[in-house]
């Protein structure tokens, strides 16, 4: 009992630390953004967005191994086993600068040939992109480079470090902005080579953090072929579900190009930064929960680890329903508040990735305790074949002249059956899940309370008719407090409200 106790104080600490640091990449990422769209125009916003897409599709072979590496660290951290522990990390680096160097090929040829030939993107900015894609090559293959040690701070549970950090890094997209105002060079180009800048810092200061602060984080060329091949089978099958996930997000992108143009690529991309900041709210509880599932499943503690799964995937769907819900109730006024100038369907993309997220924010703690068994094989190509369904049905919908933004429907379709796959999957791994306990008790249970705050959210918002900014403060804080409210009558165990009222009652 005292170690679970202090396994959920560790949870709590880390997740409200990675709090401090998603509040100022909130707010200084919501300004820069503005700045940003206002700075470069829709059409340039879109070729940023739709350039660096076709490198980012190539993030399956970086997710890939991102799940590797932190399985593995996170697995020997519970097995207190120091020198695999070594390995693992010296073995991780080795396969991610041979990805490194896989990415930079692929992208140099198929990647510029598509850009050059068949991108949608008037022929005077064709330079512009040219440097865009090049910088997103380049930033892409930090990124690689950095996840082993990025894996190790998340394995460690060093959240602080993400916090400190994120901190420096959002003060230097702060400078990004302010030099794109001054500078008199080609704002597109400027931005793209100054973003590379931040990326190369950001990697210093991880690298450094790591060589300090783990024994583990020095690295030697050591071919552990067994464990090179135990990684590189366990990441192969990630780099086949996670290229599913590739292709339906920026494969998509580049549908909506094809036959929409740049302009809404700036609609989607305005709304999935929206989305993705507001996911932060629920990935921040999860990012500090996997180190634990994984943990306890290696110690050998199931039951432990599948209470861990349980309370994650409720908690993750409360954290995003509680921000959900005020931004569903205000969409228009707030990106109207934020914009100015908003790309014509942002409203209707950000309220369909918003449904999206929320269904998808149950998927995260099963995935980890999939991982945490190392058995992905069965898993991963059936998710990389339901998610890569989305792309024939986005082409069909375009085609048949429905509105860009329906091309988010799809999404939610292939999103609601990879979370039932996932589950159905697990059960045959482990046979102490219940599949009607999750069913009943987290999907069914979570639709009907979003569902019901929505709506009274939604009504009471009808009241205050014309919206202004003082009533855009109330209604976004009643919808606040209905979501609260719902969450802590419907949503929580007797023993959690007991937890809760006790913490109030010490308060007070």
């Amino acid at each position: 009992m005292t170690n679970t106790a202090e396994n959920n104080k560790r949870i709590a600490k880390n997740t409200m630390l990675l709090y401090v640091r998603m509040l100022f990449i909130i707010i200084i990422g919501l300004y820069t953004s503005r700045v940003v769209l206002q700075t470069l125009g829709v059409n340039d916003y879109g070729i940023y967005n739709v350039v660096g897409g076709i490198v980012a599709m190539l993030a399956f072979l970086n997710s890939a191994m991102t799940a590797a590496s932190q399985r593995f660290i996170s697995f020997e951290l519970g097995t207190k086993n120091f020198q695999k522990l070594k390995n693992v990390f010296c073995t991780s680096v080795t396969i991610h600068l041979v990805i490194a160097g896989i990415i930079f090929i692929i992208a140099e040829t198929v990647g510029l040939w598509f850009l050059n030939t068949h991108m949608n993107i008037a022929a005077d900015r064709m330079t512009a992109a040219n440097w865009v894609y090049q910088c997103s090559i380049f930033t892409f293959m930090i990124t690689v480079i950095s996840v082993p040690y990025n894996a190790c701070i998340v394995a460690h549970e060093h959240m602080k470090t993400f916090a400190y950090i994120s901190i420096v890094e959002v003060g230097l997209k702060l400078v990004i902005v302010y030099l794109l105002l001054i500078l008199p060079a080609d704002k597109l180009i400027t931005y793209a080579i100054l973003i590379l800048s931040v990326s190369l810092i950001i990697r210093a200061i991880y690298g450094i953090y790591c060589k300090k602060n783990f024994e583990e984080c020095t690295y030697q060329f050591n071919f552990d072929k067994k464990l090179f091949k135990e990684m590189f089978a366990f990441a192969s099958w990630s780099i086949i579900g996670n290229l599913g996930f590739s292709l339906k997000d920026q494969g998509s992108n580049i549908i909506l190009n094809l036959f929409c143009g740049t302009t809404i690529n700036a609609a989607r991309g305005v709304a999935l930064q929206v989305n993705g900041i507001i996911c932060n709210f629920s990935n921040n509880f999860i990012m500090a929960l996997n180190p634990q599932i994984t943990k306890q499943y290696a110690a050998g503690n199931l039951q432990e680890s599948i209470q861990l799964v349980y309370t994650g995937c409720r908690y993750s769907f409360y954290l995003l329903s509680i921000i959900s819900i005020p931004v569903i109730v205000n969409l228009d006024y707030l990106l109207h508040l934020w914009l100015g100038t908003v790309p014509p369907y942002t409203t209707e993309f950000l309220f369909l990735a918003l449904i999206a997220a929320l269904i998808n924010s149950m998927a995260g703690p099963l995935v980890t305790a999939m991982q945490a068994t190392g058995k992905i094989k069965n898993f991963q190509i059936i998710i990389c074949i339901i998610m890569m369904c989305e792309l024939p049905l986005t082409y069909i919908i375009l085609k048949l002249g429905y509105k860009p933004y329906m091309a988010m429907i799809p999404s939610i379709i292939v999103i609601t059956i990879g979370l039932l796959a996932r589950l159905l999957l697990l059960k045959q791994l482990i046979k102490s899940y219940s599949i009607s306990y999750f069913s009943l008790h987290i999907i069914l249970k979570n639709i009907l309370i979003v569902s019901g705050c929505t709506t009274l959210a939604i009504f009471i918002h009808g009241y205050f008719g014309k919206i202004s900014f003082a009533n855009f403060i109330l209604t976004s804080f009643l919808a606040f407090v209905i979501t609260i409210i719902g969450i802590y009558i419907f949503g929580i165990t007797c023993q959690e409200k007991k937890i809760i009222n006790n913490k109030i009652k010490a308060i007070f």
